[in-house]
């Protein structure tokens, strides 16, 4: 059984992600899907909203995997083909997390959601996909680009 990887969060990046594969042909009796969710160090901004905020966040993102999940379920998948992952213990970066959980699931295809920033920002803010694709071998990276 194949087994994907899929990177999701509540950006436009990752709603297009969820959008592209749910409209790829697949045989889902085949596939194993795990939805993941990452969760990196709070910046300040978000501290400044207030422990509250902070504590709502696990439930507002299984929320979005849930709803991932049905979508999948609706396109034909067996439910327990389908696993949920929330990783709330933060990482440094967005791009650690999916390493690290990448090595530790072992699947064979990885999709994650780009979106366009300017060379200034890739070079301040860094690209989890890139950072992806030079950390991992022997794992199929699958970027989509949100324009």
């Amino acid at each position: 059984m194949e087994s994907i990887l899929i990177a999701l969060s509540d950006t436009m990046s990752s709603k297009a992600v969820l959008e592209y594969v749910l409209a790829m042909s697949w045989c889902p009796e085949n596939i194993h899907i795990t939805l993941l969710h990452v969760f990196r160090k709070p910046s300040g901004g978000e501290e400044l909203m207030g422990q509250k905020y902070m504590n709502r966040q696990p439930a507002r993102y299984m929320e979005i995997l849930e709803q991932a999940r049905d979508r999948f379920v609706e396109k034909g998948f067996p439910p327990d083909h389908i696993t949920l992952k929330m990783v709330t213990e933060p990482y440094g970066t967005i791009a650690e997390g999916l390493i690290d959980q990448v090595r530790t699931i072992n699947p064979s295809l990885v999709v994650i959601g780009r979106k366009r920033m300017s060379k200034a920002e890739e070079f301040v803010l860094g690209d989890a996909s890139i950072k992806l694709v030079r950390a991992l071998e022997g794992v199929a990276i699958l970027v989509v680009k949100v324009v």
